[in-house]
């Protein structure tokens, strides 16, 4: 009988190695930092919160958690994957050091967060600059979505209560902006809310709405420009007031729950009034029709609002609800875009799905648990998550093109390749294994970013 030698190679294992480079792909993220000087800007907005004869910056120390997360960190210690690579990280604080910053943001409140989210702001603008064509506002559009996740807790922390679900935790409220289909999205807003917090909570959508618009440039900050993106759990009278507020008039695209006027009024759509729904590519979308209502179900909501409703046959399985009509799934969502045919509408409407798979990054990224225990920690945790979704979102804007642009955090691609450290002529070199299949995508990616004017 022939022996088997197994599907793996036996090797011996030994420590002692030097020159050796975990994580190398991170000096992306590093390289992006530097080129729009984040690094400066945070520095000068937490000198508030540095201690005297403090060795490490507090601007430093919230951006090495940022690249800890983003490089797939879920806890604070885990910035200790940077401090063992000080060539590519430079000086890593201690542990005890990184809670007292964070327990010292988290004891000034709001002051903290707003120092925090300022520097955000004023670089997210250079980035879109920089960005060009490849910048979520190049068409002249933004669009933010605005959605809730629900963490998960396994412990009593602060505000974890039983969830919709039926499960415990934490019931955030999150803001991104779309990159459209060639990219990812980043994020401009974040509330942390308890596990009970209620989906349509109109007060918890304004300020989450007035979160975003500070995140972005002045002149996305108010008027039809900025289109405001959320399901069902937007469709408020006090939201959409708020949206449509004089010297504010933001665009928006709101999903609605279908009252029982909605459904009646459905019902009395003549068939001539349906029209085809399409797919992004143009083709008309397969077994599905929108129309638009009028009249008395308009009554008491903003004069401008428009109501979209799209009929579906359902999916092999899917049960129906009561409000469906007709053995057709029923959906609705209004708007106050004029001068567009409704079925571009609603497919604009529809790709608010998108904010699903920035939820999904998010988790990926330091939001599948909150891992402190007071509230106002896990706030500051929420912010250092978005940091490195700005960071994940930065950096291919600027040095990734075609599909790279659109690689989700988790995937080992670009950050886990390792490199071997040579240092010529009082230089550093970090020369990445020639074999890794994406190495001529991050030396390439990391020419871009050298290209780009040094705004540190």
């Amino acid at each position: 009988m022939k022996k088997r030698s197994g599907f793996y190679p036996h090797v011996r294992v030994r420590g002692g190695g030097a020159g050796a480079i975990s994580q190398a792909g991170g000096v992306l993220l590093v390289e992006t930092v530097r080129r729009i000087g984040l690094d400066s800007a945070l520095s000068a907005a937490l000198e508030p919160w540095r201690r005297p004869r403090a060795v490490h910056d507090p601007g430093k120390v919230l951006l090495d958690l940022a690249l800890a997360v983003a490089l797939g960190g879920d806890c604070l210690s885990d910035v200790g994957m940077l401090r063992a690579e000080p060539a590519v990280f430079g000086p890593v604080a201690s542990d005890p050091t990184v809670s007292r910053l964070v327990d010292g943001l988290a004891a000034a409140g709001p002051r903290a967060l707003a120092a925090v989210r300022q520097p955000q702001a004023d670089v997210r603008e250079r980035v879109w600059q920089l960005a060009g064509d490849a910048a979520p506002n190049a068409g002249g559009e933004v669009v933010v979505d605005i959605d809730g996740v629900l963490v998960l807790a396994h412990s009593e922390k602060e505000d974890a209560a039983a969830t919709w679900k039926k499960s415990f935790g934490h019931h955030p409220l999150l803001a991104f902006v779309d990159h459209g289909p060639e990219g990812s999205g980043e994020p401009v807003a974040g509330l942390l809310r308890p596990g009970n917090a209620g989906s349509n909570t109109a007060a918890d959508h304004i300020t989450a709405a007035r979160q975003a618009m500070a995140q972005l440039p002045k002149q996305h900050r108010r008027g039809r420009r900025t289109l405001i993106r959320t399901d069902s759990a937007g469709g408020t009278h006090e939201f959409l007031d708020w949206l449509t507020a004089r010297g504010r008039c933001l665009s928006y695209s709101v999903g609605m729950v279908i009252t029982d006027a909605i459904h009646q009024a459905v019902l009395l759509v003549p068939a001539s009034a349906w029209a085809p729904a399409v797919e992004p590519d143009g083709d008309v979308r397969d077994g599905a029709w929108v129309a638009e209502l009028a009249g008395d179900v308009l009554g008491g909501w903003p004069t401008s609002m428009r109501l979209i409703v799209r009929k579906e046959r359902p999916y092999p399985g899917a049960q129906l609800r009561i409000n469906d009509a007709d053995g057709m799934r029923i959906t609705c969502f209004a708007t106050n875009t004029t001068g567009t045919p409704i079925a571009q509408l609603e497919l604009r409407h529809r790709q608010r799905a998108r904010a699903e798979d920035r939820i999904h990054a998010a988790r990926d990224t330091g939001l599948r648990n909150l891992p402190l225990h007071d509230a106002a920690q896990n706030r500051i945790w929420l912010e250092i998550v978005q940091l490195a979704l700005d960071l994940l979102a930065w950096m291919p804007m600027l040095a990734l093109t075609s599909e790279a642009r659109r690689w989700e955090p988790k995937r080992p691609r670009l950050f886990s390749a390792a490199a071997h450290l040579v240092t010529t002529a009082r230089r550093h070199w970090l020369r990445l294994a020639r074999h890794w299949p994406w190495t001529q995508v991050i030396t390439t990616a990391f020419d871009r970013l050298q290209a780009l004017p040094n705004l540190g």
